[in-house]
């Protein structure tokens, strides 16, 4: 069923373009929204008003949802809870410890098994007999942290992706306190958990709330929330992979980067300057670029390192016979 209000096409805006010798190829539209530290809009192209699935954009919310349900979660432990990572070997690894930690194992994750997104790991993987395995989804490291959760609670382990579990419900609670908006219709994600409509305006709100926040506030879900921004910051290996573009951005950058299947991105600048974007074509290669080029039109990170970036990244060149002849170009 097609809800009503979901993102119109006709208020979509141009946000990059895909240049060939020149010639424009290929147009990504959507919409975006800025958010200045003080929580003004700064900036705002196409429609942020309409809703969309935040996809892994979601993680960071769903993940200090899991720790202010009491699960421990610290340092790296805590990065991949926010993860879309790559499945390498450290991943998988790091995603053991922490089942290990609360008397489970891979078994006991519902995401769907999965070939690692690493192709290194992939190919070694095949070559010494082995199949998809759930620790290598990327979601993996969300799931463990819901089963921590679960297991500090006493709460069922095997339904812990069902809408109505106690942990979704306050998942679900904590996604409208930091967002401020009520949810507006929740359907499953590609890993099984449960995902939340909400306005791409409503994903920022949250995301800025998340770096407005301090480890030192009386209150638990900002002392989370602030936790994890650094954790991620502290790790970026951990919430992608190497050459992983939120991965990248927050090595070079030292923001917050999350990005979510079918064009969805959120940064958040070292000032809480917030940026979302949602590419209405689904795809996933222009939207950091869009997003840091919003981030430095608002003066959080600098215009020269955003096109120092672009032009290093192997993914934003346009090539020809194995060399570039052109460029993907953020238009905002």
């Amino acid at each position: 069923m097609t809800h009503a209000a979901t993102f119109p096409a006709s208020q979509a805006v141009e946000l990059a373009v895909v240049e060939r010798g020149g010639f424009v190829e290929s147009r990504h539209i959507g919409s975006a929204i800025a958010i200045a530290p003080d929580g003004e809009i700064v900036q705002s192209h196409g429609d942020p008003s309409a809703l969309i699935l935040p996809r892994s954009s979601l993680k960071p919310l769903q993940a200090i949802a899991c720790v202010t349900a009491g699960a421990n979660l610290q340092g790296e432990r805590l990065a991949i809870a926010t993860a879309s990572h790559d499945g390498t070997d450290r991943h998988a690894a790091l995603v053991r410890d922490m089942l290990a930690e609360v008397g489970l194992g891979e078994d006991d994750l519902l995401c769907p098994p999965s070939w690692p997104g690493s192709s290194a790991t992939r190919h070694e993987l095949v070559r010494d007999g082995f199949d998809q395995a759930r620790i290598r989804h990327n979601c993996s490291g969300k799931h463990a942290a819901m089963l921590t959760a679960c297991r500090v609670n006493g709460w069922d382990t095997t339904t812990y992706l069902d809408p109505s579990h106690p942990l979704q419900l306050h998942i679900r609670e904590v996604v409208e306190r930091l967002t401020g908006t009520r949810i507006a219709a929740t359907v499953t994600d590609g890993c099984g958990a449960p995902v939340h409509a909400m306005s791409l305006e409503s994903l920022a709100r949250g995301l800025h709330r998340a770096g407005a926040s301090s480890e030192q506030s009386p209150f638990a879900l900002h002392r989370s929330a602030a936790a994890l921004l650094r954790a991620v910051r502290e790790n970026p290996w951990v919430v992608e992979g190497p050459g992983g573009d939120d991965t990248v951005t927050v090595e070079r950058f030292g923001v917050f980067s999350k990005k979510g299947a079918e064009g969805v991105q959120v940064i958040v600048a070292p000032d809480g300057t917030t940026v979302a974007v949602k590419m209405l074509d689904g795809s996933n290669r222009a939207g950091s670029l869009v997003a840091l080029a919003i981030l430095a039109r608002a003066g959080a990170v600098s215009v020269q390192d955003v096109a120092e970036a672009a032009a290093e990244r192997p993914g934003l060149r346009v090539l020809g016979g194995g060399e570039p002849v052109g460029h993907i170009r953020a238009v905002v």
